[in-house]
């Protein structure tokens, strides 16, 4: 969860970075990404680190990779009754060491559940569903590699994690584009609303929780 919170900043920063040298039409906008971002964030990161309200049970549960076009999640999959759960969970670097199928610990917290594996709270990113994630599953395979931990240190680096996220910033330009189509204000214009467009695609990739690995 730390990863989405300093990109959420890096975000804030950037909008500050902008706005003395905003207009009024400009600054507004600035103002509204800034309070998304930070109202955004800070409810995930409420509703991710809150404690469940039901004692935990014990369940069988599978860590799935998701692939869906630049989407990359981790999901929890538990096969229980009425049918499967699936929890999207913030990257841990215990991901890619964690056995599929393993033993886990599940704590229902609203619309959200909590997995604790191995001693390690995984942190939910978004609401458990009933439905099959889209796009390709890759299940982790049924025993621990041994360079697991080693691609974990690598899949945990900032920059790596930064720089896969930057995908979803292709479309920056066009944003910024369409800033300087519907408000006007030339090429620093342009400029401005672009960086920011940028810097929010990173966040939203991030507070989604990407996975690099």
């Amino acid at each position: 969860m730390r990863y989405p919170v300093v990109v959420g900043l890096c975000a804030l920063v950037v909008c500050g970075a902008f706005a003395p040298f905003a207009d009024v039409d400009q600054l507004s906008a600035l103002v509204v990404v800034a309070a998304t971002v930070l109202g955004v964030t800070g409810y995930t990161w409420f509703a991710a680190t809150r404690n469940g309200s039901e004692p935990g049970r014990t369940a069988t549960v599978h860590r799935v990779r998701q692939q869906h076009r630049l989407t990359s999640r981790s999901w929890i999959e538990i096969h229980e009754e009425p049918g499967p759960l699936w929890i999207p969970v913030f990257f841990d670097p215990a991901l890619i060491t964690m056995p599929t199928p393993t033993t886990a610990t599940v704590h229902d917290a609203g619309r959200r559940s909590v997995v604790v594996w191995d001693g390690r709270r995984l942190l939910p990113a978004g609401r458990a569903r009933r439905s099959e994630p889209v796009g390709r599953l890759i299940d982790n395979p049924s025993r621990p590699d041994p360079d697991g931990p080693v691609r974990a240190r690598i899949a945990a680096r900032p920059m790596r994690r930064v720089v896969l996220d930057a995908q979803f910033a292709v479309a920056a330009p066009f944003a910024g584009a369409l800033w300087v189509y519907v408000a006007g204000g030339g090429l620093p214009a342009f400029v401005g609303a672009t960086c920011v467009a940028a810097v929010v695609a990173v966040w939203f990739a991030a507070v989604r929780g990407s996975d690099p690995s």
